[in-house]
């Protein structure tokens, strides 16, 4: 397959700690430029990287002929426009989750996405990891019985006022950073989306923005539980319930690379783990995973791993969670 170049609109923590170093751990997805608008720190992390062109705007990276696909790291409120004036500049783009503010923002890059003729995908990068696939395989087969209940926590410690995930204008707040994980993950392996949610948030006083977060995820064979937060320590756990068995993730979103990653399944023997086996999944980096499947979408025609439809829906999901916090009542998603 004929590499894909890519260019990287800022110089966000994922972006240089993260994604472009897995991305180099490809030959078909070379990073060639990247930007900010701050010229110094464009070069600087291209210097860093071994990027061979630095940028001191966006507009000028988009302007580039030998860029063919953009990944947009920059906080959540630029994620649509940025996208858009990619798009715009025929580049296909990969956008970090979530992928918009809310279910209409969507509707605006599906829209950019179909009269450009790009590809556009939400970056998910869990959705492509081998562990993930495996437990809806497990799933799907039928190892644990009939799905009937996912229970997820994701939580970390920051109080910084000015980081970007406590400012609300730029689209903060836990649900939105991190609530997004069990609802993609719980609608990827139930196969189903939930018909209606009922959610709980609590607002740091300061910022202003949800600092912990609970909901239930009602889906038509059964139910999601979760809670997330940004004032609590460090931890990720997922677990799936059936009737004849359980599914535990041990890191489900933050998948290491430094050693292989697990899954433990419980046939439901006894409550002392008698019965439970383990799966192992060789050492990876799930963003150079993720990577690759987008650049095989670009030059093969193959599915976008997580479409502009999938975002759309897992973005409705927590449009709901948000109007079911403020009302007190169960709300349906709406697309």
């Amino acid at each position: 397959m004929k590499p894909v170049r890519w260019g990287v609109i800022g110089v966000a923590k994922i972006a240089v700690r993260k994604v472009i170093p897995a991305m180099r751990g490809s030959a078909l997805t070379p990073v060639v430029a990247i930007a900010s608008r701050q010229l110094a720190k464009a070069e600087a992390a291209a210097k860093e990287l071994g990027i061979p062109k630095a940028y001191g705007s966006y507009a000028e990276l988009l302007a580039d002929p030998e860029i063919d696909a953009v990944y947009n790291p920059l906080p959540n409120h630029l994620h649509v426009p940025l996208s858009i004036e990619a798009a715009e500049a025929g580049k296909h783009v990969l956008c970090e989750k979530p992928v918009s503010l809310n279910v209409e923002e969507v509707k605006k890059l599906i829209e950019v996405r179909d009269r450009k003729g790009v590809c556009i995908g939400e970056a998910f990068m869990v959705h492509t990891h081998p562990q993930w696939l495996r437990v809806r395989e497990l799933v799907q087969s039928g190892r644990i019985g009939t799905l009937r209940s996912a229970w997820a926590h994701f939580s970390y410690y920051l109080t910084d006022p000015a980081n970007v995930r406590n400012v609300p204008e730029w689209g903060g707040g836990g649900l939105m950073d991190i609530g997004c994980y069990p609802i993609h993950c719980s609608r990827f392996v139930f196969g189903e989306e939930p018909r209606r949610v009922i959610g709980a948030l609590d607002y740091d006083p300061l910022t202003k923005v949800d600092r912990l977060a609970s909901a239930i995820l009602e889906f038509p064979g059964g139910q999601c539980i979760f809670t997330c937060g940004t004032r609590m320590a460090p931890a990720q756990r997922m677990q799936f319930h059936g009737t004849k068995g359980r599914i535990d993730l041990e890191i489900p979103y933050n998948a290491p690379t430094d050693r292989p990653s697990r899954i433990f399944i419980d046939d439901g023997g006894d409550l002392f783990g008698s019965t439970i086996s383990s799966e192992e999944f060789p050492v990876c980096d799930q963003y150079t995973i993720q990577g690759d499947a987008f650049s095989a979408a670009i030059r093969e025609g193959k599915p976008v791993p997580v479409p502009l439809e999938d975002a759309l829906r897992n973005m409705a999901v927590i449009d709901a969670i948000f109007r079911s916090a403020a009302s007190g009542r169960w709300e349906a998603p709406v697309v």
